[in-house]
């Protein structure tokens, strides 16, 4: 089954580096262009892209708020393109409902390899990078104000491994800590994704911290 992808960034060159080195793969096909993020909502409306590689920084409606206009609407996947160590807006993005993020100093198997990740339906942080993110953004001002526990309907279970998914443990070290196998571990998560409404696991680390379940 062929990829579909669109490729929102407001600069030519690096739509058309990506356009090229994803052009190599015959599983990945780019359908899409957009140089702002009101052209992305457009295009995405238009060719329903498997996933969008998104940059944050674009004139007009920039890729956060197109990010949630499009995730709104559609169930695509949206990659974030970021020079990670200096852009403020990443963990904003995460919450908007991107499954990831990409710098754009990737690697070509890299970039393939990460629009085959979030394609299949996973989110694009390693463990490593999951406590990187969060770290770096989880207490800017972009969380939700306090409200409800929302993780009450989670059961004792489903909310401990809610709570070590957001210290960055994959699912088999999960399975390991809690002596468990590792496809129960991923039901446990799936479970957690559902009851609580969000679009995977990047979310869950996002309402872990929001909610004190966990503290960078």
């Amino acid at each position: 089954m062929t990829i579909t992808v669109l490729l929102a960034d407001d600069q030519h060159l690096v739509r058309a580096g990506f356009r090229s080195l994803l052009r190599r793969d015959r599983e990945i096909a780019v359908v899409g262009e957009a140089a702002s993020g009101d052209e992305a909502v457009r295009a995405a409306r238009q060719f329903k892209p498997d996933v969008i590689l998104m940059d944050i920084r674009m004139p007009g409606l920039d890729g956060i708020a197109a990010t949630r206009e499009i995730l709104a609407e559609l169930q695509t996947r949206v990659l974030i393109l970021t020079t990670f160590e200096t852009d403020e807006y990443v963990f904003a993005a995460l919450a908007a409902g991107a499954s990831g993020f990409l710098t754009k100093e990737i690697d070509p198997e890299g970039l393939r390899q990460a629009v085959r990740v979030v394609a299949a339906g996973d989110a694009l942080l390693s463990p490593s990078v999951t406590r990187r993110v969060v770290s770096q953004f989880a207490n800017r001002p972009v969380a939700a104000a306090p409200g409800a526990d929302r993780l009450a309907v989670l059961t004792d279970r489903e909310r401990e491994v809610v709570r070590l998914v957001a210290t960055g443990l994959s699912n088999e070290e999960i399975a390991r800590k809690l002596v468990i196998s590792p496809l129960t571990a991923k039901t446990h998560i799936g479970r957690a994704i559902t009851k609580l409404g969000v679009r995977g696991r990047v979310q869950l680390v996002i309402i872990a911290f929001e909610d004190g379940l966990v503290s960078s």
